[in-house]
């Protein structure tokens, strides 16, 4: 039989039996984990499944049908002698040569000596056989021939183990065979059948904890099944690796090193040597502008091929998605499969295999957090669009061992260009993240990202790439733009149109709130706040049905006071015909395409109407349109094209209605909207567009209907705004001219409290 050695490292367990210090075998349990004992798992794991057995919980007991062939073939005699066992094995496991029968006759007799002497009965110790027997054949037996060879079998355990069939494992592991009991739960079940550990060692090892809580041999499997999937996907491996960010010094500045060149950052031929660094922060407001144009001048002159980006990556045009192949995907690596075949190079081969592989470690990695394959397709057609819009910049002439660079100034905004620059920071590319701004965050996240920080804020929109670019600012300057950032920043005081993006929030109110609300700057309202860069505004969407107590006097009186400098006021039903005339119309449906607004097509538009209003307020229109689409809000929306109905709308608002949106500072006052319907005249679906956009824009919105009628209400898909029941209705009112009503300003509460009031 063989003895039970003690490894000396881990891979002892994989090395021969003739190449081992002292002829044996190991019978190790670990109960603890760490990363190397991770590896070899995965490793014993593999060569148990080519060389041995593995079982994943209990041995099964022998069954019916399993005990009726033995004794179909062996009878149920049984005397406890070494040479009844050896005869028996003979027959039942003709494999076996000599020595290995002999062996495991010996072992099994040991084994049921120790039951008979911890007093088992004759009866015991014969069954104790027939189960042993009968698991050498159902469960052991492609190894049984193997047992004692110099290539020496495996048996891997996982779970807590029992008596019998710890009992088993010795037998075959006394007649030459390895085995690993790995035990998460610990050592606990183990020591009730071997108190004294005399039947195998328990691994120790520095740095163990205890196995993380999801471990099974199935997530090992599994992840051993993904990274064969992802051998076959890679194709023909590159001969270059990655080598990022390792070469950099331990006092790295980033501009620095990237300058250097291949030469001077690595030799060795199996790898290149590119930078992926984000540097937040300023080291010196004043000469900040001034170095990164000298710093872009110098890679210039490189001869370096270069893109350098400021403030977004612009989108992928439709004929840019149009030309990725693509198709619908059951599977992960179906879906890299299919979509890795977009990635060619044909000027370099070998750069060609690097994007491939680049683009399958990160669609892997992506793919749990992208949550579904549709999303994850998207993400990955965008990639491919970017990588074919700078490639040619980036990859013009390249040869190894060249490093291209690619500069990001302010950070990335979304998921998709957080994706794109770690596929570009896994091929032969320096990508430098620049964020001056700490106001400002980038969503990116990677192991391999560098970070450097620095105290300074400095808001820098465009990388300046002529010296023309370069503003140099006085001290006084950026002293004026730190008190603005103390003054400002979360102390309930706001700079003018300090914020260029907000969510709407509705406020579900008492009909007495609303002219105490009304008024109110959106500072100051319930719910109002400010988190990463975005106001939430608390706005008023409502219908007041009836008049209350029918005082048809104090009825007009009450709107007339609700009504503002920033109020627009619809006193015809309706607003806007069904069949106005809409320039737009004719243009809309080029706007919208495979459920996505196209933007940028609708500012480049030669008859777009807002292309005079500022940047930030363009992008909040058609944001807020987006928006009011996607979430469904009118009827009939991706049914009988009501979206393309919206966009033309609301790329057709009122003049009125535009300039009330220009001047919108999101943290004072709120426009307003007030829309009276005395009639039985039906409001249009263009109406129901105006408001539901507004309200979505931030304004406040009231419907006045005496009447009590459903107008409204028949375009909103759902609830979207609450009615309040105020009381009698009255029928075909006419609209008095409220500007000659004289009314009473109501004193806020502020004032009162401060004694302003009048």
């Amino acid at each position: 039989m063989f003895r039970h050695i003690e490894i000396q490292n881990l891979n002892d367990y994989f090395r021969q039996l003739n190449e081992r210090e002292t002829p044996g075998v190991y019978f190790y349990r670990i109960n603890g984990y760490s990363d190397e004992i991770g590896r070899f798992i995965r490793q014993y794991y593999e060569t148990a499944r080519r060389n041995g057995v593995i079982i994943e919980g209990r041995l099964q007991n022998p069954d019916e049908k399993n005990l009726s062939y033995y004794n179909e073939m062996m009878g149920m005699y049984f005397e406890m002698d070494t040479g009844f066992i050896a005869s028996g094995l003979k027959k039942w496991l003709p494999r076996m040569n000599d020595h290995q029968r002999e062996n495991v006759a010996l072992s099994l007799y040991d084994a049921l000596f120790l039951l008979q002497k911890s007093g088992k009965t004759e009866y015991m110790l014969k069954n104790a056989y027939i189960k042993c027997m009968c698991w050498l054949y159902y469960k052991f037996e492609r190894i049984v021939n193997q047992l004692g060879e110099n290539q020496v079998p495996k048996i891997l355990y996982e779970g807590s183990i029992s008596y019998y069939e710890l009992m088993i494992i010795s037998i075959l592991s006394n007649a030459g065979c390895d085995v690993v009991l790995l035990q998460p739960a610990g050592d606990a079940d183990y020591l009730k059948s071997d108190a004294a550990s005399k039947l195998s060692h328990v691994l120790k090892f520095p740095g163990m904890k205890d196995f993380p809580q999801d471990f099974s041999l199935k997530q090992v499997r599994d992840e051993i099944r993904i990274e064969a999937d992802r051998e076959r996907l890679y194709g023909k491996r590159p001969q270059r690796s990655g080598c990022t960010n390792a070469w950099l010094g331990a006092d790295s500045s980033g501009l620095s090193d990237i300058r250097k060149s291949p030469a001077q950052r690595g030799n060795d031929p199996g790898f290149f040597f590119n930078c992926f660094c984000r540097i937040s922060g300023a080291w010196d407001k004043t000469a900040y502008a001034a170095q990164l144009y000298q710093f872009g001048l110098d890679l210039k002159n490189s001869g370096r091929g270069l893109v350098i980006i400021s403030e977004s990556i612009g989108r992928p045009s439709s004929e840019e998605i149009a030309a990725v192949r693509r198709n619908n995907y059951a599977k992960l690596e179906q879906l890299i499969q299919d979509l890795s075949s977009n990635l060619v190079y044909a000027a370099d081969m070998e750069l060609q295999r690097m994007m491939r592989r680049a683009f399958v470690d990160v669609l892997f990695a992506q793919g749990p957090e992208a949550g579904s394959l549709n999303k994850l397709t998207s993400q990955a057609v965008y990639l491919i669009c970017w990588l074919k819009r700078y490639q040619g910049q980036l990859f013009a002439g390249w040869k190894e061992p060249d490093i291209s660079c690619f500069i990001y100034l302010g950070g990335c905004r979304d998921a998709n260009e957080a994706l794109f620059l770690r596929f570009l920071a896994r091929l032969p590319v320096d990508v430098l993240i620049l964020c001056p701004d700490l106001n400002r965050r980038c969503c990116l996240e990677d192991r391999l990202l560098y970070d450097i920080h620095y105290e300074h804020s400095l808001d820098l929109k465009l990388f300046p790439q002529e010296s023309t670019d370069v503003r140099l600012a006085t001290a006084a300057y950026h002293a004026e733009r730190e008190l603005d950032s103390l003054m400002y920043q979360d102390s309930g005081l706001y700079r003018a149109r300090q914020f260029q993006k907000a969510h709407v929030l509705t406020l579900q109110t008492m009909y007495e709130e609303i002219p105490i609300l009304w008024r109110e700057e959106a500072k100051y309202r319930p719910n109002f706040k400010t988190a990463d860069g975005q106001v939430h505004i608390p706005v008023i969407f409502a219908k007041i049905s009836g008049v209350k107590d029918g005082n048809l006097s104090k009825y007009w009186q009450d709107i007339r006071e609700l009504i503002t400098d920033d109020t627009f006021v619809i006193k015809k039903v309706p607003f806007i015909e069904p069949d106005s005339a809409n320039p737009m119309k004719a243009h809309a449906v080029e706007f919208y395409k495979r459920g996505r607004l196209l933007k940028e097509k609708i500012k480049a538009h030669p008859d777009y109407p807002y292309g005079f209003l500022r940047e930030e307020i363009q992008d909040h229109i058609l944001d807020k349109l987006e928006l009011l689409i996607n979430q469904k809000v009118i009827r009939g929306t991706f049914l009988n094209g009501a979206e393309y109905a919206i966009i033309a709308q609301v790329l057709n608002l009122p003049k009125e209605l535009v300039r009330l949106i220009q001047k919108y500072d999101f943290t004072q006052k709120i426009p307003k909207l007030i829309y009276i319907a005395t009639s039985e005249a039906v409001i249009s679906r263009q109406d129901a567009v105006i408001t539901a956009f507004l309200n979505r824009a931030g304004f406040d919105v009231l419907f006045f209907v005496p009447t009590g009628y459903q107008n409204i209400e028949k375009h909103f898909q759902g609830a979207l705004m609450e009615e309040h029941q105020a009381g009698e209705y009255i029928y075909d009112l006419q609209v008095p001219n409220l500007e000659t009503i004289a009314w009473k300003a109501r004193t806020k509460w502020r004032d009162k409290l401060f004694k302003r009031g009048k």
